[in-house]
């Protein structure tokens, strides 16, 4: 691990720490400002208090470092459409914010309170205690209502996120770029279509509690349209999670038909390896002739020495290149298996989250819905522990998968600052590691993604096996190699038909360093989807 940079802040010029000084002097006794924006300041100060007058001098200082012009609400060089845009992502990053720290609670909610409040209207039900029914509805309402607040803020979020994904797809209009957003804005669209009618279902159960606590004669109508709401959210969220299944499963079964890397490229190894043994050979029969001409006497014997002895260097510059292409083949071969193996097992976990969480759980509670809506209309409101027992069993598989996620991320998010060296990208240097204590505080910040993984890392190893030779770090991977990160490349949807471009036109943005970034993002992205 090399030992990371700490920055040093550069002095100071000295007309700059005179400027200072002479607005200091200037405030002290009350002579006039240089700049007319900081005259104003004054008022702001005792109208508002040193904290805001304390960002707007420093607001005011950037801006005559600028060019004089400060940047103030009346007087802002900024477009408008800027502006709206920067207001736009800050709405969109506080409101994901906000539901991320939402989310802890509602989980609690689907896979405990939920369930729980079904047993004790079942249990009320069969014993007809009705302190116990209206005592399970108030929880219930509660737990609707928390639910609703989730829901309905991650459909904004996501609705936010389809718009601002879908304008980027038709700003790059092909590439990586176009393919990441695009792939992107469908998914974030279908979330907000079931997010607006998983609000609706929840805002249906509110109702069907609050008729339970005014014992209302509807209360059975109720019940029966929350059951029938909650099972349409609820196959709709399963048949997603199978779409998403097969997506996975064929993405794997397009990995996996690439074959063993160190079968596909026994051959071109064994190639190399003849042409080194073959520069190995010439080099010493170039050292075999040098050392002849050394022994030989006669006029002339300088220059054939002379010419021996470039040869000989010639050949050995030959034998090493060949030697260090074999080596770097033989590496590329297993960061290509390595990074196949990777693919796979990402492809096969997703299978396994969206089959229990998404394919089994939500359609469970979707039959639990409907045993209730069936109940509710052909028996009132009276006992269902068939519901209960559904609707249990699938809120426990879907907490299941959710437990097993946030501790796959509150790992990640561990590893990514207690070991920065491990994911670093290569020729960086990584930052300081941090604490124990600063890891697991790092750890538990649910509302971060982690930047400086294992999935970045990958995406990194196979953006550099199937780049051009322009690409830092690329120029030495060997055509076939090269040949193999496009094929995977195609296996995991990120092929010149999924970018809509030519082949030659796909190529040629491998080879494109300004495109680098687009293209690591889009390979994760690929990664992590099915």
């Amino acid at each position: 691990m090399s030992t990371p940079v700490h920055l040093t802040p550069a002095r100071r010029p000295a007309a700059v720490l005179a400027s200072a000084r002479q607005r200091r002097e200037g405030s002290r006794t009350g002579g006039p400002y240089r700049n007319p924006a900081e005259h104003a300041l004054l008022g702001i100060q005792a109208g508002a208090g040193n904290r805001a007058a304390t960002a707007a001098v420093q607001r005011a200082r950037a801006g005559e470092q600028a060019g004089g012009q400060v940047s103030t609400p009346q007087n802002s060089t900024a477009p408008a459409g800027a502006q709206k845009k920067n207001y736009r992502d800050r709405i969109a990053g506080l409101l994901d914010r906000f539901k991320k720290n939402l989310d802890p609670i509602d989980t609690f909610i689907k896979g405990v309170q939920t369930p729980a409040n079904a047993g004790f209207t079942q249990q009320a039900a069969a014993a007809a205690n009705e302190g116990l029914k209206h005592s399970a509805a108030a929880s219930g309402t509660s737990a609707a209502s928390g639910n609703l607040l989730t829901e309905a803020t991650g459909t904004v979020v996501s609705g936010m996120d389809a718009y601002k994904n879908m304008k980027d797809a038709r700003k790059h209009e092909t590439g990586a770029g176009h393919h990441t957003a695009g792939k992107k804005a469908k998914v974030k669209g279908t979330d907000a279509v079931i997010g607006a009618a998983g609000s609706g279902a929840y805002s249906a159960a509110i109702a069907k509690e609050v008729t339970k606590i005014q014992k209302a004669a509807d209360a059975a109508v109720a019940s029966e349209a929350s059951g029938i709401a909650s099972a349409s959210v609820a196959a709709l969220k399963s048949v997603r999670s199978v779409f998403r299944v097969g997506g996975a499963a064929r993405k794997y079964r397009k990995v996996k038909e690439l074959g063993d890397p160190h079968l596909v490229h026994a051959e071109s190894l064994a190639r190399l390896n003849e042409s080194r043994e073959h520069a190995n050979w010439a080099a010493a029969e170039a050292f075999v002739a040098l050392d002849a001409y050394w022994k030989q006497d006669g006029e002339g014997r300088l220059e054939l020495i002379g010419e021996a002895v470039d040869a000989a260097w010639e050949a050995m510059g030959e034998a090493r290149d060949a030697a260090e292409t074999l080596q770097r083949a033989e590496r590329d071969v297993e960061k290509l298996n390595t990074v196949q193996g990777y693919a796979k097992k990402k492809q096969l976990t997703k299978i396994g989250k969206e089959t229990v969480g998404g394919a089994l759980g939500e359609s469970t509670k979707a039959a639990a819905g409907v045993v209730t809506a069936v109940a509710a209309g052909t028996a009132g409101l009276a006992s269902n522990p068939v519901g209960w027992g559904l609707a249990g069993a699938g809120a426990g598989l879907v907490l299941g998968v959710t437990l097993y996620k946030a501790l796959r991320a509150a790992t990640k998010r561990y590893e990514e600052v207690r070991r920065p060296e491990v994911w670093a990208p290569q020729g960086e240097t990584p930052a300081e590691a941090a604490s124990r204590s600063e890891s697991l505080k790092h750890a538990l910040k649910f509302w971060k993604k982690v930047s400086k993984g294992e999935r970045q890392a990958m995406a990194r190893e196979i953006y550099a096996l199937a780049a051009g030779p322009h690409i830092p770090g690329s120029g030495g991977t060997t055509q076939e190699m090269r040949q193999s990160g496009m094929a995977l490349l195609i296996a995991l949807k990120a092929g010149p038909a999924d970018h809509k471009l030519d082949e030659d036109a796909w190529v040629a943005s491998l080879d494109d360093p300004a495109k680098t970034e687009a293209w690591i993002k889009e390979i994760a992205e690929q990664l992590a989807s099915g």
